[in-house]
């Protein structure tokens, strides 16, 4: 094979260096301001900090009353960060871990016993995808204040998995249906029950393809801003998105980003650590026929 010209290995070089800079420039940009002082962030270089410092970061987590100060004749308020913390890890855990489990279960029954019009089904829950949420407050509202889980994360832990849970239950339905059947028939007629040959065969084979999954309904919970804001109505309630949306940025702005780098930070960093299995998961799902 012969090697590709020079100029079209350049275009290629060029092309990547563009996305990487668009994809990497957000959060470089993010992280600079959240470590400038006031003074750095009005006279100094908006590209560089040259005096990094957290004090940004401790005045966020400054809980010292229910006022911090004013700015000539506006209020400075304090916000709950850590009960904002708190709640955020509790949703974000639980609504996962919910997706996980439901979108394995169903994927499981769809993929692998394959009742009656099982691809049918699978088209009809990936069709719910696209079904907009706007759409659905005034419904999910009602069923939230039945359940007496209004102003209550909880109710984010039951709502949150439906952003996710079709395309999840989409891909791991596809994989599972794919997966070698001999293995599974092998372990059953050894007298293993379907639970053990589940659990021992059929998930550690399908690992890439559930870290996908997670991935995936980690990253769509953790940029929902407007569910958040209207099922959680208390301040100390609130997750750090929707705590976020509160805040006076015109007088908080190098707090607003230090708080944008709280939340950003870490979920970037499990996507970067398990980057390559969220792409050998996807790729697998889709070669397997999704």
């Amino acid at each position: 094979m012969n090697p590709k010209p020079w100029w079209r290995r350049l275009g290629h070089g060029g092309l990547l260096l563009v996305a990487t800079i668009y994809c990497v420039f957000p959060i470089y940009f993010m992280l600079v301001q959240s470590l400038k002082t006031a003074q750095e962030d009005i006279f100094g270089n908006p590209l560089i900090v040259l005096n990094p410092t957290f004090e940004n970061f401790e005045e966020l987590f400054a809980r010292k009353g229910d006022v911090r100060g004013f700015v000539g004749s506006a209020l400075r308020r304090s916000y709950p960060v850590l009960a904002w913390l708190e709640n955020t890890i509790i949703v974000f855990a639980g609504s996962v871990a919910v997706t996980l489990v439901a979108s394995i279960l169903a994927a499981y029954a769809l993929g692998r016993l394959q009742p009656p019009g099982f691809r049918w089904w699978r088209r009809a829950i990936f069709a719910v995808y696209v079904i907009p949420h706007t759409i659905l407050f005034v419904p999910l509202y009602q069923v939230v204040l039945g359940l007496h889980l209004d102003d209550n994360i909880l109710a984010l832990v039951l709502i949150y998995p439906t952003l996710a849970l079709p395309f999840c239950v989409w891909i791991l339905s596809a994989y599972f249906q794919h997966l070698p059947r001999e293995v599974e028939e092998s372990a059953l007629v050894e007298g293993a029950s379907r639970t053990t040959a589940f659990f021992r065969i059929i998930l550690p084979m399908s690992r890439p393809v559930v870290i996908a999954a997670g991935i995936f309904a980690l990253g769509t919970i953790a940029s929902d801003f407007t569910l958040a804001s209207v099922f959680l109505l208390s301040e100390h309630n609130q997750t750090i998105p929707a705590g976020l949306g509160t805040m006076e940025v015109a007088l908080d702005e190098l707090l607003a980003v230090a708080g944008i780098n709280l939340m950003a930070i870490p979920v970037v960093l499990i996507c970067a650590v398990f980057a390559r299995s969220y792409v050998r998961g996807l790729t697998a799902a889709m070669v397997e026929g999704a």
